[in-house]
């Protein structure tokens, strides 16, 4: 799911609403590009999502501490630690919505990324209910009751998946790797053309900012169209090293570099500039008729 379209520079343009609207909208993306840790070159959710998993972690040996050995100062110990895995979970949760917002709607891991989410507010909800009937109890007890134990334990169990599902999304589908580096909004969707005339497709509107990119599928090609220091650009769109996404890659003097691993290719030729790839890029031509970007597929 991609949210971006609500907040994207480009707004509607009718005289002051146009100002006002863009203006709005790159306050929001400003802030949404601080909560994917842009500004700190690395993103910020998988770096506190490590306080609450190790918090609740903490909790549940508590638990199995205080029916081992029974005693007041576990069961007071476990519910802390559960409360504050409770806070710093719905404060992991900011970033990470703000990084599901950014996931293309139709890229393979976007279920899986829905999945993820809805995984982790499931199990904070748990939490959230043993925490409840935890502080229902008489004070400090010596050990706890089955019952929060069991909601504990599910969450826990919760709580494992969706990591696992986490790591599938960044090793497997490679979403938001490299993203913190990019200081433009990443392609909300893959644009589908239709038809051709004398081999060049209409694709979009000539309305891209300076280092905007765009996915568009041309006939059987995806590929991925740039605006770099005035000119547009059309490359294929994945890398010929691991098959990285070069629409989500950035762009410099000249060149644009996977996200994935680096690697860098001319905009103008395709040529390798940096490896690890070896093989250069298949390049398009383009031009712009009416206030559209056409594509020569061939």
């Amino acid at each position: 799911m991609n949210l971006s379209g609500l907040i994207h520079p480009r707004g509607v343009h009718h005289g002051d609403r146009t100002e006002t609207a863009s203006t709005a909208g790159q306050s929001v993306a400003s802030v949404k590009h601080a909560l994917q840790g842009r500004w700190l070159g690395h993103p910020l959710h998988p770096i506190i999502v490590h306080i609450p998993i190790a918090m609740f972690a903490l909790s549940l040996i508590f638990d199995l501490a205080s029916f081992v050995r029974p005693q007041q100062t576990f069961e007071t110990a476990a519910r802390w630690s559960m409360g504050l895995g409770v806070l710093m979970a719905l404060v992991a949760a900011i970033p990470g919505f703000a990084d599901y917002a950014d996931i293309r709607s139709d890229h393979r891991g976007s279920k899986t990324a829905t999945t993820h989410m809805i995984l982790n507010l499931v199990a904070v909800a748990i939490y959230i209910a043993s925490l409840l009937i935890r502080w229902r109890l008489p004070v400090d007890p010596a050990r706890v009751e089955i019952l929060p134990f069991i909601l504990s334990i599910i969450g826990a169990g919760i709580i494992s998946f969706s990591g696992y599902l986490g790591g599938v999304m960044v090793y497997d589908d490679g979403i938001g790797v490299g993203r913190h580096r990019r200081t433009t909004e990443l392609p909300g969707e893959t644009i589908k053309t239709e038809g051709s005339e004398e081999g060049w497709t209409n694709v979009a509107a000539d309305d891209l900012t300076e280092g905007e990119t765009i996915r568009a599928k041309v006939g059987d090609t995806v590929i991925a169209i740039v605006k770099h220091q005035g000119r547009y650009f059309a490359i294929q769109e994945f890398c010929t090293h691991r098959f990285g996404p070069l629409s989500e890659g950035m762009c410099c003097d000249g060149r644009i570099k996977c996200p994935w691993h680096g690697s860098e290719f001319f905009l103008d030729s395709g040529k390798v500039s940096n490896g690890p790839a070896k093989v250069d890029l298949k390049t398009f031509k383009v031009s712009i008729r009416n206030g559209r970007i056409w594509v020569r597929g061939d």
